[in-house]
């Protein structure tokens, strides 16, 4: 019996599944999850990550079996787990969706289909987000994106033909054992199940604020839409939230479809240029930072010095999410004020991100690091953001409760405090709390100095003009080449256009 076998990944659902579609007017269908350990031990990879794919995949094998098969889950090798199916059932075709995913699940799907090539099994597989593989012109993108997002939504199969005799196998609590410990107490909960009524709450309830609570991390968490851990482990599609929302109108509904736009735009980067994950876009600034373990640490267990930073960075590890604006500071604070490599950095907020989408990941990590020459140089400033959006200090005091105490004028600045204020306050700096590892303003007086030394250099611009070519945005209406000269604009106007891209 030669079966079409349905590789599931990052697409855990049977609505808009074209690859379960198109495979079932072909034969009998094979849906099979495969936990590969070797992706749960790369430094990208955690737990909380997995809790909320495998409770994705829970929800995905209940649906299967309404269907009539249950989802078959292996562990081990991919190409060992095909191996097998194939000696048993002999494979008439494979199929799944595109993924623009980590260095080693690109390496990953290479040898995937060199296996399939030399066992002539054909391997389809169909675009999921509005990314185009093999593309060699960004030109008229964003219109080949809507009529991607505009296409009829692939229903759910009527029923799937039962496979006797193969046991589905268990999902495992952990996918390798050396995956460590990770505790998120405030994780959104996986599954399509959990997508809809989020997707749906968000729509009939709180769209219309959205575009106002989007940049405070007080407001975001319930004004968001917190749909992107769901459409990256594809428990929605992409087309099926795009139709979904434009059933509905408003402000906040069309700035939060802009940012759908933006989340396949960004992603389309890594699609053409795999090699971002891991280098600089520019050549002039590689090896521009140098690592240091004791400030990594720092920024990373919320103990810099500076509250609003070390309070969204403690937030984002109870919740494995935090608003985007957050996000670009947190990353800017670690690039500029702290002078790290925005890899070191960007594996850290990889693991502690739910919604991790390497494509968007690195990305921003390079732009909001200065790295990739097409955008402003944008630092941000750690104070001037905490006291747009967090003034009275609510956000501080709920996730660094030792500055309880502390006077509204100085939440954001403690170190400001006099020993009698400390006293009062309760509080003793550099015991209590830390003293700030660097003087903000100095340290980014520092960093700026040094990235425009750099972007003044002769050929920078051309370079960077090439860059824009390949990867810049042409919905704005600039011409492929606008923005490769720019001028020096030492106190540069936040763009929010690109800074609140992804507040989904």
């Amino acid at each position: 019996m030669a079966l079409q076998l349905v590789w599931f990944k990052r697409d855990l659902r049977v609505k808009d599944h074209q690859p379960l579609q198109q495979a079932l007017l072909r034969g009998p269908v094979l849906p099979l999850y495969v936990v590969e350990p070797e992706l749960w031990q790369q430094p990208d990879a955690s737990e909380r990550q997995w809790l909320f794919c495998r409770e994705s995949l829970l929800d995905l094998r209940l649906a299967l079996a309404q269907l009539g098969q249950p989802l078959l889950v292996r562990t081990g090798d991919v190409l060992e787990v095909f191996e097998r199916a194939h000696r048993q059932f002999g494979l008439d075709g494979l199929w799944s969706h595109e993924e623009t995913g980590n260095g080693w699940t690109y390496q990953r799907d290479q040898r995937v289909a060199r296996w399939c090539r030399q066992h002539g099994i054909p391997w389809k597989e169909i675009p999921q987000f509005g990314v185009i593989r093999r593309l060699r012109s960004r030109n008229r993108w964003a219109k080949r994106w809507e009529a991607q997002m505009a296409e009829p939504i692939t229903p759910s199969p009527l029923g799937l033909p039962s496979i006797e005799g193969i046991e589905a196998g268990l999902i495992p609590e952990r996918p390798h054992p050396a995956l460590a410990a990770d505790p998120c107490p405030h994780r959104q909960s996986g599954g399509r199940s959990m997508a809809l009524l989020e997707l749906n709450d968000f729509l009939e309830h709180r769209a219309p604020g959205y575009a106002r609570s989007i940049s405070s991390p007080n407001t975001a968490f319930t004004g968001c839409s917190r749909l992107s851990a769901y459409l990256t482990w594809g428990c929605l599609s992409m087309r099926e939230v795009i139709q979904t929302s434009r059933g509905f109108s408003g402000r906040g509904i069309s700035s939060f479809e802009s940012r759908l736009h933006w989340h396949c735009h960004f992603i389309q980067k890594l699609e053409a240029q795999p090699a971002i994950e891991f280098e600089d876009f520019h050549p002039f600034m590689r090896g521009l930072r140098r690592a240091d373990d004791q400030r990594l640490a720092a920024w990373a267990e919320g103990r810099t010095g500076v509250p609003f930073v070390d309070a969204c960075m403690r937030a984002l590890r109870a919740h494995g999410w935090i608003n985007f604006r957050m996000r670009a500071m947190l990353m800017s604070f670690a690039s500029y004020h702290l002078w790290l490599p925005w890899r070191d950095s960007g594996l850290h907020l990889a693991r502690q991100f739910v919604d991790y989408e390497p494509g968007i990941h690195w990305s921003q990590c390079q732009m909001q690091s200065g790295s990739t020459a097409i955008n402003t140089v944008r630092v941000y400033n750690p104070i001037k953001q905490g006291q747009d959006h967090d003034l009275k200090g609510a956000f501080i005091r709920t996730w660094l409760p030792e500055l309880h105490l502390v006077p509204d004028v100085y939440v954001h600045e403690p170190w400001k405090l006099s020993m009698a204020a400390q006293r009062q306050a309760g509080l003793e700096l550099g015991v209590d709390y830390p003293l700030p590892m660097v003087e903000p303003a100095l340290a980014a007086r520092e960093a700026k100095q040094r990235i425009w030394a750099i972007r003044e250099r002769s050929g920078f611009s051309a370079i960077a003009d090439g860059i824009q070519q390949r990867h810049g945005s042409r919905r704005s209406g600039l011409s492929p080449m606008g923005s490769g000269r720019r001028r020096r604009r030492r106190n540069p106007a936040p763009d929010d256009s690109q800074q609140l891209t992804l507040d989904l």
